[in-house]
């Protein structure tokens, strides 16, 4: 490969000579504009600066997700939901707490959801789920079904490829992932209570600051 060693030298008018020396052979020599020399360095500029973060767009209020939330999650969000605003499907704030609604409500619901949970000492927490809630015989989703919880900053707990546990939904109950004989995550049919412990399935920490905590507010979000 030739390397150059430049120089640049202002002539009258709106042009510069700019001197090129290939090694030992002989100068190059390049005549441009200033327009053309500034259109140069603003490719260069522009090469040089790293995109900015586009916030997913939210297409509801929320009560938990505050912008360094949504952020922050929708960088580990998996790319069949980039692009696609963010739709509240189902709140306790505006639905009430049932499980039974929840399930309704997503029953129209193909894609994947994210559900986001708020206790009462104030600590955010949730998971993503491959595939929308519903009653089940048996456990469902995929490896792209997390955990996450804000401690403050975001922790992510993915797949750990131990087991499918992902997703069983009942009638008088939810969770999400299991394995030791603990769930990742458990919900009661009210909505009112849940628990979290270490599983197997994604090899998370408690999710809450309490094993047994008790739920403040509760929002699933759909992407579509």
């Amino acid at each position: 490969m030739k390397k150059y060693i430049g120089a640049i030298q202002k002539m009258p008018g709106n042009s510069r000579i700019l001197y090129f020396a290939r090694n030992c052979d002989e100068p190059y020599v390049e005549i441009v504009t200033v327009t053309e020399t500034k259109r140069r360095q603003s490719i260069c500029s522009s090469e040089d600066e790293e995109p900015e973060d586009i916030l997913p767009v939210l297409s509801d209020h929320s009560e938990l997700l505050e912008d360094t939330h949504v952020q922050k999650l929708g960088a580990h969000l998996p790319a069949r939901t980039q692009g696609y605003p963010w739709r509240l499907v189902y709140s306790t704030v505006v639905h009430g707490t049932s499980l039974k609604t929840l399930y309704r409500n997503l029953a129209h619901i193909e894609g994947p959801v994210l559900l986001v949970i708020k206790d009462m000492d104030n600590q955010v927490f949730g998971a993503f789920a491959s595939h929308p809630f519903r009653v089940s015989k048996h456990c469902y989703g995929t490896g792209e079904t997390f955990l996450y919880s804000f401690s403050p900053e975001l922790k992510v707990f993915h797949w750990s490829g131990i087991n499918s546990y992902f997703v069983r939904g009942h009638t008088d109950s939810l969770h999400l992932g299991c394995g030791g004989g603990h769930f990742g995550l458990w919900l009661d049919a009210d909505l009112c209570h849940g628990c979290s412990l270490a599983c197997d399935t994604f090899h998370n920490q408690p999710l809450s600051k309490k094993q047994d905590f008790l739920i403040h507010n509760l929002e699933v979000w759909a992407f579509h």
